[in-house]
């Protein structure tokens, strides 16, 4: 159980299930925003590849890393970088609000990954997060390479800011690489 950050392909965006937090409703809603502000349609979804799929599980305590986010983000910043419900690979000068509910919040927000990636950039930069961190992620190599000891060891052998609290180097990892995996990939992330 807990909180996972995944991709999605283009069967699940673009799916049947347009009812009540359904991919299939907010891709619609997305796309008549984007209308609406005389942007084209995000249609270009790839489907899932589950040989480089996204799946990280969010369980470290986010404590330090809202202090960090507080600290050298804006609040408009802040909430960009962790108010968002889905992530898509399209620039966007805002936030785009939909009435529609998940399991975790009463409406979707969406953001664009190249915003997104600019804030983690500028987080990744102040913990002077070192570039080994795994880049490529699989399903939960990221939480793993945190949670089960390899980044204890890289830690004694790379000391630094970083280290210094690594459920803080977690999620600014977290955020760097779910934007550049979006924006790599071409497909949209959201929690499950």
């Amino acid at each position: 159980m807990g909180v996972y950050l995944v991709d999605v392909g283009a069967g699940e965006w673009f799916g049947e299930d347009t009812g009540e937090g359904g991919l299939g409703a907010i891709a619609k809603g997305l796309d008549a925003e984007l209308a609406r502000r005389g942007l084209p349609p995000y249609a270009s979804v790839p489907e899932r590849d589950f040989g480089a799929a996204f799946e990280e599980k969010l369980s470290p305590s986010m404590q330090g890393f809202d202090a960090l986010c507080r600290a050298q983000l804006t609040p408009a910043g802040r909430e960009l970088i962790g108010g968002w419900s889905v992530l898509v690979p399209i620039s966007l000068d805002e936030e785009i609000r939909l009435p529609i509910g998940s399991a975790y919040t009463d409406e979707t927000v969406i953001v664009g990954a190249p915003q997104v990636l600019a804030l983690a950039e500028r987080l990744a930069a102040a913990l002077e997060l070192p570039v080994e961190i795994p880049e490529m992620t699989g399903n939960l190599a990221l939480t793993f390479w945190f949670l089960e000891g390899e980044a204890e060891e890289f830690a004694a052998a790379r000391p630094g800011r970083w280290s210094e609290d690594l459920d803080t180097a977690f999620y600014v990892a977290l955020y760097l690489r779910a934007a550049q995996h979006a924006l790599r990939q071409g497909c949209p992330l959201t929690y499950s």
